[in-house]
């Protein structure tokens, strides 16, 4: 397997970013990159990207999550940040990147485990929480979902065929397009920090083709972790922001259906897709209110 690793220097001098960077290899030789903060034993927050980010996009939640007395556990999904890019589009696949994440848990054995997800972070961390549910502890869940076959909003179908034809994917302007303040050159550039090459975007440019909407090969997988999910009682939280034009009101697919939702007091963020970006102080309440819901 062909392997784009991107230069450390890449990473220097990144703002509101001092964190050092943490590896874990896991099989087939694929090097994960993780950040890894606040005290060994503290319960651990896992908080998973979507994409075309990486965990820089939590950089705003992790001092104030590590602060109130948690673990705070970062990955970049593989294809994503500092992780191994494998350069083959055939590498990757929705069921290949969960597989990926459950080995790297299994690997640092994190358990008691509060999960703060978002776009695709959501998409593999809920497929993680259905399958392995006794090392989870609770969801804190913002601007994703765990699509079933639907049909793909407008937001979305535009979007998935941006990402598939268009020549350039400039990935800084894409996130600051999706958050509502606007980020500066330095935050951009940081985005674009991980992906200096055409080659090295084939992960963030493939994987909304694998969001299961429409007649998708993952759906039959999607209704399965939807039966665990269901039965799923731990405290469960959805904190969607009131301007994602994609996501927006998916909230009301997990109230009421997911046991875990029933006794959480819900809220709207305010912001837009990159939550993370707009309201970091609500999604940090959000963690903490899960974590109290105990």
């Amino acid at each position: 397997m062909r392997i784009y690793r991107t230069p450390d220097a890449r990473f220097e001098g990144l703002p509101d970013w001092p964190y050092k960077p943490n590896y874990r290899d896991i099989a087939g030789g694929l090097r994960v990159h993780y950040i890894d903060e606040g005290t060994a034993t503290a319960q651990p927050v896992l908080m998973l990207h979507g994409e075309p980010t990486w965990s820089y996009l939590y950089r705003h939640m992790i001092g104030p999550v590590v602060e109130a007395g948690f673990r705070v556990v970062a990955p970049d999904l593989v294809g994503f940040g500092r992780s191994d890019k494998p350069l083959d589009r055939k590498a990757y696949s929705y069921a290949g990147q969960v597989a990926w994440m459950r080995q790297w848990i299994e690997a640092l054995d994190l358990r008691n485990i509060i999960l703060a997800c978002q776009d695709w972070g959501s998409l593999i961390g809920l497929r993680l929480v259905a399958e392995m549910p006794g090392r989870f502890a609770g969801v804190a869940l913002s601007n994703g979902g765990l699509p079933e076959g639907q049909r793909a909003p407008r937001a979305f179908a535009i979007w998935r065929a941006f990402s598939r034809y268009s020549p350039v994917f400039p990935i800084g302007r894409i996130v600051n397009a999706g958050a509502k303040r606007d980020l500066s050159a330095e935050e951009i550039a940081a985005y674009d920090a991980p992906f200096p090459t055409r080659a090295s975007k084939v992960a963030a440019r493939v994987y909304p083709c694998f969001v299961p909407l429409g007649d998708n090969v993952a759906v039959p997988d999607q209704k399965r972790a939807w039966a665990a999910l269901e039965a799923f009682d731990k405290p469960f939280l959805c904190c969607f922001s009131d301007g994602d034009p994609i996501t927006r009101g998916g909230d009301a697919l997990f109230t009421g259906r997911v046991s875990g939702t029933e006794r959480m007091a819900h809220r709207t963020l305010r912001g837009g897709h990159f939550i993370q970006e707009d309201d970091p102080a609500g999604f940090v309440a959000a963690i903490r209110d899960v974590a109290a819901a105990r």
